[in-house]
């Protein structure tokens, strides 16, 4: 198996441009978008959210679908019981 690194950063990636693709649709500009969503939650500047725009276009940066990795990334409490 590969070693994952920087898989918070990638998920952080995702989530970032989830919320840009769906307020860049109802038509709010970039910097009020990072004014009012994207500051608020990740506490980012303005400048790391561009880089993160950017990153988002290479494919190293995409987390795969498999539910394999998926469930790697998820933790239960009854297994450390």
């Amino acid at each position: 198996m590969a070693k994952r690194r920087g898989v918070s950063y990638k998920k952080r990636v995702e989530e970032i441009n989830r919320i840009y693709d769906r307020e860049v649709r109802r038509g709010i500009p970039n910097r009020e978008i990072w004014r009012r969503f994207i500051y608020p939650a990740y506490g980012i500047t303005e400048r790391t959210f561009y880089n993160i725009l950017n990153a988002s276009a290479e494919e190293k940066n995409k987390i795969a679908d498999d539910d394999d990795i998926r469930q790697l990334l998820l933790f239960n409490d009854e297994d450390y019981e």
